[in-house]
């Protein structure tokens, strides 16, 4: 949930400083969220939005604190570089929700809190997460979500616990496909685009049935409209899944996402982080120890995790590499358009993998080295 900047550079920045940086983020009539704690978001967000209709519900401090039992240890779910968030059931619908609680000192401020209320106010799909509501009393920020019983997509790939259910093949083709087809509606769908910024393996939220929902939009962006080909912005987002264009010039672009859904689609087939600093020299970053793999197909099963142990279908683990590959092209003009790896994507979910009626594949020794022909 945490994000840091790209660069991986860390400095500690005058208030001043921090806020000047931070106003590209949304409009700058949001700053009145800043200054003045009783800010109406349902108004300040009908001066931007056209219609100005905000469906989201408001909650007071203390629905909140009573949904979450005053936002009781046992009831965290998680924590993160914007706050914690607690399991909670409302007391007026009984419906059980996921309450994120800004960290007053931490690195997501006002601004940050309004572009998800208004981004997912105005964005509806089945693969993003659905805000109920926020709260926005004095100092307290809150935001209301649906509950996903299945966590994140990182719960269930990284750093398992021994009796955690390993992702088979099937779901985890059908989870990339699902994911790909929530960022196809913020870069095709939406209008203008919405860049999502921050898409990794612990923003991707799992419902009954793994079905994914991108969640976290507190850093998205607004793409460029007309003829404008990008939109400079500050760089942020997270280490490892930063496109490099954007990481070294702060251009940001539809392709600036398309590259991070390659890494998370790196993840998704290896089972690896996109940093690992435990792994041994010139594996640490995932897509500097995928690259040279990529251009021997011989070498392609050493890329599937390993959990796996050869139950996935060989054609299928070399075209779900192909379209990550592709993604994480450094040149950004290479990379695919969303719709396409969704095109792509959606075919290999189809292609159901049955561990009774097809071998297991053999791992690589990775040993072996292209013969020369004489």
């Amino acid at each position: 949930m945490g994000w840091f900047l790209c660069s991986g550079k860390s400095r500690k920045k005058t208030k001043k400083e921090q806020e000047k940086n931070s106003d590209d983020q949304i409009p700058s009539n949001i700053e009145k969220l800043k200054v003045n704690p009783s800010f109406d978001v349902k108004k300040e967000g009908s001066k931007d939005g056209g219609s100005g209709h905000i469906a989201a519900h408001t909650f007071t401090f203390r629905e909140l604190a009573t949904a979450t039992k005053n936002f009781r240890a046992d009831c965290l779910l998680g924590e993160g570089g914007f706050g914690r968030v607690y399991k909670g059931r409302l007391e007026s619908t009984n419906q059980i929700v996921a309450i994120k609680q800004l960290d007053r000192n931490g690195l997501q401020g006002n601004r940050e809190f309004l572009v998800e209320v208004l981004m997912l106010s105005l964005l509806h799909h089945p693969n993003l997460v659905n805000l109920i509501g926020y709260c926005a009393d004095g100092d307290q920020r809150l935001l209301v979500y649906e509950y996903m019983p299945l966590g994140s997509l990182e719960d269930h790939l990284h750093d398992l616990p021994p009796d955690k259910k390993r992702l088979d093949w099937n779901t985890r083709m059908k989870i990339a496909a699902g994911a790909a087809k929530g960022l196809e509606y913020l870069h095709d769908k939406a209008n203008p685009p919405v860049i999502y910024r921050d898409l990794k393996c612990s923003n991707i939220l799992l419902d009954e049935g793994y079905h994914p929902k991108l969640s976290d939009f507190g850093l998205a962006k607004l793409g460029p409209v007309g003829d404008k080909t990008h939109v400079s912005t500050r760089v942020m987002g997270t280490y490892g899944y930063c496109a490099p264009e954007y990481a070294m010039t702060g251009q940001l672009t539809l392709k600036s996402d398309v590259y991070s859904f390659g890494v998370v689609l790196l993840e998704i087939i290896t089972g690896r982080k996109a940093i690992d600093n435990s792994r041994s020299a010139g594996e640490h970053n995932l897509v500097a120890w995928a690259r040279p793999l990529f251009k021997d197909r011989r070498k392609f099963s050493q890329m599937a995790d390993p959990v796996l142990q050869g139950q996935y279908p060989s054609r299928g683990l070399y075209q779900a590499l192909a379209v990550a590959a592709m993604c994480v092209q450094e040149q950004p003009n290479m990379r695919p358009l969303i719709a396409d790896v969704v095109t792509a994507l959606t075919y290999l979910a189809s292609q159901k993998y049955d561990p009774e009626t097809q071998p297991a594949q053999r791992p690589s020794s990775g040993s072996s080295t292209p013969r020369m022909r004489r």
